[in-house]
């Protein structure tokens, strides 16, 4: 018995020295994730791991991702940890400037870690550009001893001399691959790694020669793997598409369409297998870049969506506006919208998209209900206690022309992005509610307190009137 002990211990500091248990263990309930939004982590701060992908640890998982200065070049590869993954605790910045004299000035994106059992060390692979242009086109290594820990910078070069950017990476039972989109995004290659995972040990193939594929997402359900990218249209969202194979080594099909043609306005980043006592969901991970609106880097929000799998060679990606996931049973499940008709307390009538157009700049008036979709609106979080109004529609999102502050700005439909001129504070007051403009602090008003169908609805200083006060109903 004392020896069963002494095996027990000593296999556990060798556990805690490989890092593969990590802290105590956490029991995860259910929790629900908002799609569209910037997550913000367990002090407040927003999660910056954009461009990333999670690793399984013990009990949690380690999130690691693209952290920019605001001109977009390279800040930090953050990283944060979560049983649940909505709970995200802020643990390092593993990767920064001060890491190697090439990262001063560079664009460091789409950083993954895989775990070497051989090495006992974490490893890091990522597209590496000099800050100025994208004429490097660089795959970087880095590794730890410790998942959450300083990683040391081993350096960037170009694999097998090929052009190197967006990446991913895929651990199959020991044998590690780096897949790349080379020479400008025409070609996607597979290489196999080094048995020490910090270098290229040589190229799988180039299955997809000319297909213009980037941002790819590799993953194995059963005995199909799946590899999942995106068009390469610059920061603008485009159609994903994927492929599969029974081999990484081939033969691999030919691209199928898989979610709407945007993505849902997500580029394709990770695909994280949740595996629990029920079941394994496979959690589909995007990016919703701020750069398509002209935004920077961390200003951009996330979108997660359950793959379904109509057969074990075939995928499927709907929109939900959020997602219940059960990391303990492994579930995910995707939550219906809820609309709601917008009520002005003066006149009695909702807000309504005119003509039930579906074009950016439409007007925004008020009429009598009708159970119109353009008169039915979806109230989706946007973090710090405000929300986006979606047309059920359109799927456009209430908007302040222009980003306006003035009073008497006018109101529109205009396509989801990340303004402050599109988030609203549902504010209590005297039983309603006023909708106040994240970005002006002013409330959504009805001119000249107007009772008739078509009066036009503006933002104005929010004051005592009934024209500014709305209830909502879900219909």
């Amino acid at each position: 018995m004392r020896s069963s002990r002494r095996l027990l211990s000593l296999a556990t500091a060798l556990a805690v020295a490989a890092g593969t248990i990590v802290g105590p263990p956490a029991h995860a309930a259910a929790v629900t994730i908002t799609n569209g939004t910037q997550f913000t982590d367990t002090s407040g701060n927003a999660v910056h791991a954009h461009g990333g992908g999670v690793l399984k640890v013990g009990a949690y998982y380690y999130w690691f991702g693209e952290n920019r200065h605001p001109n977009n070049t390279f800040r930090a590869v953050s990283v944060y940890r979560s049983t649940d993954l909505r709970n995200w605790e802020f643990r390092n910045d593993v990767l920064t400037q001060s890491s190697a004299a090439e990262l001063q000035s560079a664009n460091i994106e789409r950083p993954k870690v895989i775990y070497n059992a051989g090495t006992g060390r974490y490893v890091m692979w990522m597209h590496k550009e000099n800050g100025t242009n994208y004429s490097e086109a660089r795959a970087a290594v880095a590794s730890s001893a410790t998942v959450d820990g300083t990683y040391t910078y081993h350096g960037s070069f170009r694999p097998l001399g090929h052009m190197s950017r967006d990446i991913t990476l895929y651990n199959d039972g020991g044998t590690a691959y780096m897949i790349s989109a080379a020479d400008e995004n025409y070609d996607l290659h597979i290489y196999r790694l080094s048995s020490d995972y910090l270098t290229v040990a040589g190229l799988v193939g180039n299955f997809w020669n000319d297909a213009h594929r980037e941002a790819p997402a590799l993953f194995k359900r059963g005995s199909t793997y799946f590899m999942l990218t995106s068009g390469a249209t610059g920061w603008s969202p485009n159609q994903a598409r994927y492929a599969t194979a029974s081999s990484i080594s081939g033969p691999w099909t030919g691209w199928t369409n898989v979610g709407d043609s945007t993505t849902f306005r997500s580029q394709p980043a990770f695909v994280l297998p949740i595996q629990g006592t029920t079941t394994t969901s496979y959690l589909y991970m995007g990016d919703r870049w701020a750069g398509a609106s002209g935004g920077p880097v961390n200003d951009s929000q996330y979108v997660w969506l359950p793959i379904t799998f109509p057969s074990s060679t075939s995928m499927s990606l709907s929109w939900a506006p959020s997602i219940t996931v059960d990391t303990a049973t492994g579930t995910v499940t995707a939550n219906s919208p809820t609309y709601h008709r917008v009520t002005n307390r003066n006149s009695g009538r909702v807000m309504d998209v005119v003509s039930n157009s579906t074009a950016d700049n439409a007007e925004v008036k008020q009429y009598g209900w009708n159970g119109g979709g353009n008169q039915r609106w979806e109230f989706q979080d946007a973090g710090g206690g405000y929300f986006r109004l979606v047309n059920q529609n359109s799927g456009k999102c209430l908007d302040v022309a222009s980003g306006s502050t003035a009073d008497g700005a006018n109101i529109i439909q205009y396509t989801c992005g990340t303004g402050t001129n599109q988030q609203w504070q549902w504010a209590a007051i005297g039983g309603y509610h006023q909708l106040r403009a994240r970005h002006s602090g002013k409330c959504l008003d009805v001119v000249n307190a107007g009772t008739g169908d078509g009066a036009d609805i503006q933002q104005y200083t929010c004051g005592s009137g009934a024209n500014q006060q709305w209830s909502r109903t879900a219909v």
